[in-house]
């Protein structure tokens, strides 16, 4: 099965689908974060799982300027059936588009089934996609288990710290923790963090590992 390869900083391919909330175009997010993800299908444990979580997270994504859209290979009509009888189980609406991809159009435009997992499902693929439309980050979890959605949050809050502040953000960081600077560029910044590091608000470990505090 023929299948594009997406990576890191490319533009995400546009395509139009019919969803849950109606025909919906990647291109329609244009300005706002929008986190892209697929499952395997519906009516399935893990997956049901995790579209309980993405809908009690959606509030935290939307007051990060964020967007959630799924996708799975099943039709419009099982996907509509599947997050009604999440309401009827649970009590929660899922607040956010699935789109139907009962040809695999969307599913092989973006790289997300596996075929040596499987020849008609989709993974589990998170794509991070920015307000210009640029991929920024992907995660892959296998068929048999469910994504962090914690995890997926603190990583959109990083890349969105990253762009706000120029920083980069260490292992395990989370929000309102020190973030790292860039390593210097030219011995003349390097001897400035070596000589005198407090002048520029940075705590360093050497030259080339100096955290900040994160901008309010």
């Amino acid at each position: 099965m023929e299948q594009n390869h997406i990576t890191i900083g490319m533009h995400a391919p546009d395509f139009t689908a019919q969803t849950t909330f109606g025909p919906k175009k990647m291109s329609d997010y244009k300005g706002k974060w929008v986190i892209f993800f697929s499952h395997p299908g519906d009516f399935t444990p893990v997956c049901t799982t995790e579209f309980v979580a993405f809908s009690q997270a959606y509030q935290q994504f939307q007051d990060l300027g964020a967007d959630l859209i799924g996708l799975s290979i099943d039709s419009n009509p099982s996907h509509l059936d599947w997050v009604y009888t999440i309401q009827q189980l649970t009590g929660i609406t899922v607040p956010f588009p699935v789109i139907a991809d009962r040809d695999g159009s969307i599913s092989r435009l973006y790289g997300m089934i596996a075929p040596d997992a499987s020849q008609t499902e989709t993974v589990r693929n998170v794509f991070f996609i920015d307000r210009d439309q640029v991929i920024r980050a992907i995660l892959i979890y296998p068929l048999t288990n469910g994504r962090s959605i914690p995890e997926i949050l603190r990583l959109l809050q990083a890349l969105q710290t990253t762009d706000q502040q120029g920083v980069v953000t260490p292992a395990n960081w989370t929000k309102n923790q020190p973030v790292l600077v860039p390593p210097a560029k030219t011995y003349t910044e390097l001897m400035a963090r070596e000589d005198n590091p407090e002048s520029m608000n940075l705590q360093c470990m050497d030259w080339f590992w100096c955290y900040k505090n994160e901008k309010k």
